[in-house]
């Protein structure tokens, strides 16, 4: 079933106008456990400058209404572009501005999932601490019942050990705890049928049909979606390129909302206004994987 998600415009303009229609349009989609807002606000006074951005909340998680059924990755990134075109037909967001999705772990499936199941709908799609496969269907199944039975209480203290590098509860506790309370307050069988949903999600063997533009940015110390896995993405999508960020773990956005803003930002110019490359400007760094290479094996913990 198609859920119906919930949107929230992150980048209001102080005087009450309509969104700029001279920036590109960014719609960003949450991990598993967060809201939108908690996660993505942080780097809301970045991204600002370059972009409308709107967001979308997982069902039962942040301002989204809980699922009345179960949903797939497919299903749910169908929510999400059908969250978009309601936008646009309502004239909230300038139809003429390119569109461009970036999600993060559960969203950043749903963005391999958008660029699969609906090609060209956005002009470039930048996965972040994600993977084509995440964890395993028996590791997804076994905590889906543990929630259903006890609530999202029980994932606290091993979220907060996987979702940020070492050092930043103590570093920026208020953005740390914002998202720790979402997680507890998520509607507990909305969340089951996310950890399904993502039991189901396997696109490491179908990575070479999408052929939007793709950054795969991951966080050097994620131990849920290492950067090997935006290595892999990155090779075997027509037209990929990954980026790993120090110092950040599994909520980029959270941890390190300036470095992924510059990030985003060069993504979302055209060509034509980047600044062009000079004789003897170092080459992009990285090892991305090779065609070829193994599926990333993903962790059993998860997201």
């Amino acid at each position: 079933m198609i859920p119906q998600l919930t949107t929230s415009l992150l980048t209001a303009r102080s005087d009450g106008a309509g969104p700029d229609p001279s920036l590109p349009v960014l719609v960003v989609g949450p991990s598993l456990g967060t809201g939108v807002k908690a996660l993505w606000g942080p780097a809301v006074a970045d991204l600002a400058p370059l972009a409308t951005v709107v967001g979308w909340d997982l069902p039962g998680h942040g301002s989204g209404t809980p699922a009345a059924a179960p949903f797939s990755l497919a299903e749910l990134a169908a929510g999400v572009l059908r969250a978009v075109e309601g936008l646009l037909a309502e004239g909230s967001l300038p139809a003429a501005a390119p569109r461009f999705y970036a999600g993060v772990s559960i969203g950043g499936a749903v963005t391999l999932q958008l660029g699969h199941d609906h090609p060209g709908a956005f002009a470039g799609l930048v996965p972040i601490c994600t993977a084509s496969r995440i964890g395993t269907p028996q590791a997804w199944e076994e905590r889906a019942a543990l929630v259903e039975r006890a609530g999202t209480p029980t994932q606290v203290v091993g979220s907060a050990q996987r979702w940020f590098a070492p050092g930043f509860i103590e570093a920026q506790p208020s953005i740390a705890t914002a998202l720790l309370h979402t997680l507890q307050d998520a509607d507990r069988f909305s969340y089951a049928h996310a950890c399904r949903a993502l039991a189901g999600f396997d696109l490491s063997g179908d990575l070479a049909a999408i052929t939007d533009p793709v950054l795969a940015i991951n966080g050097e110390d994620d131990t849920v979606c290492p950067p090997g896995d935006a290595a892999f993405t990155a090779s075997h999508v027509a037209r990929g390129t990954a980026l790993a960020l120090p110092g950040v773990g599994h909520l980029a956005p959270a941890e390190a909302p300036a470095a992924l803003a510059a990030a985003l930002g060069a993504f979302l110019r055209p060509p034509s206004a980047a600044a062009p490359a000079r004789p003897g400007d170092p080459a992009p760094s990285g090892d991305p994987a090779r065609p070829g290479e193994p599926a990333p094996s993903g962790m059993e913990e998860g997201a």
